[in-house]
């Protein structure tokens, strides 16, 4: 029988380059003997877990290479299930100032969502185009938004600290203060330069808990049926406020980020987060030595039966049973 449920849309992030990798297009790095990329994966776990609709936010100037290497490809599959594709473009001229010249870096995660704005018109994920976050994730976000929540309601995939680092160099993640249940969280504190040592991850020389929950950027926002996500008004409002507040002093560098509004909006407005717990290992390429790890992940996973080689072939009765 068809799922007559809420539709649900993933949007992923995909406007960053990535310049510790290179100076290449980090999210369009193959990570398979097929040319998969990371994106792939993520793309078919959230086609498994229910998603209706996949939105791409990337950047006008890498749209021809985006669609060659996986966009036209993924329209493609998607329309075998019944799947909505579509692109949105982060402008970093889209902003109500003036644009500030000499600025050459996007303006953070929560700019990328207001650029997928037409497409927010029911509950929705976020997720980065950089990050494999596991198959439980997926089905637990997409089971979340189909439900009915509170208009201040939120979710978070909430990842352990130490199943998220790199062992390449330091990673900013956002720290998740728990209540005492470990059911919501109070508070997100957008942590930079992470590392691993001998004695437990740290963050500019103070040591984390390894058992922490972080947010790796997957989100849940969730919507009456037919409606846009009531969140969608306070990202617009907070953006605004962002331009008066605190990007006049960091011109060239500030950024409107998810993980910190959130936490504003949990301890000013009476939002709540709840949290999806997750044991799965989180991996990605946030630096070009990380990618030989990456494959190896993905051939593991492979051998050991979560994926097809073939990566899409068992999606068919899959969707069928939704």
């Amino acid at each position: 029988m068809k799922n007559t449920e809420k539709n649900t849309t993933l949007l992923i992030m995909a406007a960053g380059i990535g310049s510790r990798y290179g100076g290449g297009i980090k999210q369009l790095a193959t990570v398979d003997a097929s040319d998969h990329i990371i994106m792939d994966y993520s793309i078919h776990d959230a086609i498994e877990a229910g998603f209706k609709r996949i939105v791409f936010i990337i950047r006008r100037d890498i749209e021809a290479d985006f669609r060659r290497i996986i966009g036209n490809r993924i329209e493609s599959i998607c329309a075998k299930y019944d799947v909505a594709v579509g692109y949105a473009f982060q402008d970093i001229h889209d902003i109500p100032i003036p644009f500030p010249q000499g600025r050459s870096k996007p303006w953070g995660t929560g700019h990328a969502v207001l650029a997928a704005r037409e497409y927010c018109d029911e509950a929705f994920a976020v997720i980065n185009a950089d990050d494999y976050y596991g198959k439980e994730a997926f089905r637990q976000l997409h089971s979340w938004l189909i439900q009915d929540h509170d208009d201040k309601a939120i979710a978070l995939a909430g990842f352990i600290l130490k199943n998220t680092l790199s062992d390449n160099g330091g990673v900013t993640r956002g720290l998740c203060i728990v209540d005492p249940g470990h059911t919501h969280i109070r508070d997100v504190i957008e942590t930079k330069n992470i590392i691993k040592t001998s004695d437990g991850p740290e963050a500019d020389g103070v040591k984390l808990d390894p058992d922490s929950y972080v947010s790796m950027n997957m989100w849940g926002f969730p919507a009456r049926k037919g409606q846009c996500p009531p969140f969608m008004e306070a990202l617009e409002r907070h953006f605004h406020s962002f331009f008066r507040q605190a990007m006049p002093d960091d011109a060239m560098k500030a950024e409107y980020l998810l993980p910190t509004l959130i936490g504003k909006l949990l301890r000013e407005e009476g939002y709540t987060v709840k949290v999806l717990p997750t044991r799965d290992r989180w991996f990605g390429v946030t630096y070009a030595e990380d990618k030989a790890d990456v494959v190896k992940s993905f051939r593991e996973l492979v051998d050991k039966g979560v994926y097809q080689e073939e990566l899409y072939g068992d999606l068919q009765g899959i969707v069928d049973k939704l």
